[in-house]
């Protein structure tokens, strides 16, 4: 598992990350905006900290030549004394199709492992109160809890952390868990860990991604490995295939009947029947 030095912002490479005291980050990645181009601000990448590295002299530290996100992750995470974090844009090889398939589905077992998730919700403001109602509450509105990746982010790690635009400190999940079940529609003893996920009926796992979306249409079934427990091989190009796979896996690792309800209506759903 490679992670990021927080302080000097370079990285460093761990053979088990249950062996090492690290953060991990969790938010949703930068797209342009159409509207405010000038504001857009792309994710950096393990090639671009790559390089940046080489064109430094070993010694010194990069940490100021990394992104304004790396930076506060880094930063944040230095306060609670890590000196190490996982940030999933920058510690990806992506170029690497064997890194990329064994981060896929390694990756809710990194988060579980990580001694805390910092939850990044970049549009969400200081004052956004999170127990606010609905209409008024930037938290509860956050695109973090629409997105498909952060579904696992929020249930694999036991303290989850979350942090507004400027990094501050919005709550945890143990003291947000009632408005979160409601915002998710996930138990709130499911939240807590008082209740496996892997007891949970399929179907009801199934349906906590339901409403959520992802970029790359395979995400949708790859975002969902690790709260079943498949072990997978991405096929980026492979579509609808990929959900379909995955359902196969599940049954043939469980006698849960749900899967197949639920199967049939997302067939449904597909062919909008």
């Amino acid at each position: 598992m490679r992670l990021l030095d927080t302080t000097s912002g370079r990285f460093k490479w761990f053979p088990d990350p249950r062996a090492i005291r690290y953060a991990i980050l969790s938010h949703v990645w930068s797209k342009p905006d159409r509207k405010n181009p000038a504001k857009y601000r792309p994710e950096q990448t393990y090639e671009e900290i790559v390089l940046i590295e080489q064109a430094t002299p070993r010694d010194e530290p990069i940490l100021d030549k990394l992104s304004p996100k790396i930076q506060g992750a880094c930063r944040v995470a230095r306060e609670h004394d890590f000196n190490y974090i996982w940030i999933d844009s920058g510690c990806i090889d992506k170029t690497s199709s064997a890194e990329l398939s064994e981060a896929i589905n390694s990756m809710f077992e990194w988060y579980r492992h990580a001694n805390i998730c910092y939850a990044l919700l970049e549009d969400v403001e200081d004052e956004s109160i999170a127990r606010a109602a609905m209409s008024t509450s930037g938290f509860r509105h956050s695109k973090w809890f629409k997105r498909g990746w952060t579904l696992q982010e929020l249930l694999a790690p036991r303290n989850v952390l979350f942090l507004s635009r400027a990094w501050k400190v919005i709550g945890t999940k143990a003291e947000l868990a009632d408005v979160v079940a409601d915002v998710t529609l996930i138990r709130r003893e499911v939240l807590l860990g008082e209740f496996k996920l892997e007891d949970a009926p399929v179907s009801e796992r199934m349906s906590w991604a339901s409403k959520r979306e992802t970029t790359r249409e395979e995400d949708e079934a790859y975002c969902l490995l690790g709260i079943f427990g498949i072990q997978m091989s991405p096929i980026y190009g492979e579509g609808r295939y990929a959900f379909i796979r995955l359902q196969e896996e599940i049954l043939r690792q469980t006698a849960d009947p749900t899967i197949l309800a639920w199967a049939f209506l997302s067939y449904c759903r597909h062919l909008r029947i």
